[in-house]
């Protein structure tokens, strides 16, 4: 990506591209689709607003990248109850303080419910925090409920390597990004034409890791960063592959994705983690999807110390909420606006579904910017 032409430059040629004739040929009054996987991607395309500044004819897809959206509503009723039950401190990153589970609604439904009648429950930024909280109190168990992709992932894989306090405990929820990706097109139709694929993940696993989209998949692909001009140097360069027929995996954010990613962190996930398959919330079982501490590390595995939460038995344990469309909106088979909740009974202030919650949500991101009608 030449990082010397303005985002204004970039919009102009995606536009003429569009516009041109061999690309109106090759189209034949279709649109071309393209899906964003990051939820930071979307964010970035809705603040610039990028979306309604394109050619007509481009429509773009936010897809499966928000962590906060697709972890196991189990996982999440397993923190509150640990919050509530044990004399333990719960730690888990902002977001997850506000996701509801299925429970009635007398019932206590989320972490930040559990903080107001009384848990110790504290929202951090790093594991680096959680680190120090266990050192400065180490008569006290932490457990720090580390959900999140591979970017989240890798920090608490550092921990580890590095070092982990006795008395900190994981609760982990972690997951790999392109196997959701690999299920959506080994599905039949997928939904999009071309792929831009998450730079923030690609710094920690390289952008190799989306090889398999062309390679199997015959789909154009490119890492994009968060910036407006990397974003629309990503679209021009799906376009233009598909356009020529000419497929090849391009990196349009350099300045920190490296073919084979990070090797200090990815070796730092290989000796502390197993992949294992995982359930992804609303989605279900994605095969070689998750993460799992290493068997040598079972004694800060929160699962294992406390192994009663996780057999209760609930109605609707797993599920989005009744009449939550959020699965479709992560799978990118539905607009946020598409859902019969958005905006009327689900909204940031009160969610129902967990894609309203986080700023990686396409709902939350779509409602804080202007997008209201249903």
């Amino acid at each position: 990506m030449n990082t010397k032409i303005s985002a204004k430059a970039w919009l102009l040629k995606v536009n003429e591209l569009m516009a041109s004739a061999r690309t109106q040929e090759k189209l034949a009054g279709k649109k071309i689709k393209i899906m964003n996987v990051c939820g930071g991607h979307e964010r970035s395309i809705s603040m610039a607003g990028i979306r309604n500044a394109l050619h007509p004819q481009i429509e773009l897809i936010p897809g499966p990248g928000c962590p906060v959206c697709i972890c196991p509503e189990e996982d999440i009723y397993l923190a509150i109850q640990l919050a509530l039950h044990e004399d333990i401190i719960l730690l888990a990153y902002g977001d997850m303080l506000r996701v509801p589970v299925n429970v009635g609604k007398k019932s206590i439904r989320s972490l930040q419910q559990a903080k107001a009648s009384g848990a110790d429950v504290r929202p951090i930024a790093s594991p680096l925090e959680a680190r120090q909280i266990a050192l400065d109190k180490p008569q006290k168990q932490i457990v720090f409920f580390a959900a999140g992709f591979e970017t989240t992932t890798a920090p608490t894989a550092g921990l580890i390597a590095e070092g982990i306090p006795d008395n900190l405990l994981l609760l982990l929820s972690g997951r790999l990004t392109w196997p959701a990706v690999a299920m959506l097109l080994e599905g039949g139709a997928p939904g999009f034409d071309a792929l831009v694929a998450p730079g923030h993940v690609a710094t920690i696993m390289g952008a190799n890791e989306w090889q398999f989209v062309i390679n199997q998949h015959h789909i154009p692909t490119a890492v994009a960063g968060f910036n407006t001009e990397s974003l629309l140097a990503a679209f021009y360069s799906v376009i233009r592959q598909k356009i020529e027929d000419r497929l090849f995996l391009d990196n349009c954010y350099p300045q920190l994705v490296k073919d084979n990613g990070n090797s200090t962190a990815k070796k730092q996930l290989q000796d502390t983690m197993d992949i294992i398959d995982a359930n992804w919330r609303g989605i279900g079982i994605i095969p070689k999807s998750g993460f799992e501490l290493k068997a040598k590390y079972l004694q800060h595995n929160a699962r294992l110390i406390f192994p009663d939460y996780e057999k209760k038995v609930r109605r609707h344990i797993g599920e989005m909420p009744a009449g939550c469309d959020c699965a479709s909106v992560v799978l990118g088979k539905k607009y946020p606006n598409q859902c019969k909740l958005y905006g009327k009974a689900c909204t940031p202030q009160e969610p129902i579904g967990p894609c309203m919650v986080s700023d990686e949500g396409a709902c939350r991101i779509w409602w804080a910017h202007g997008t209201r009608d249903g």
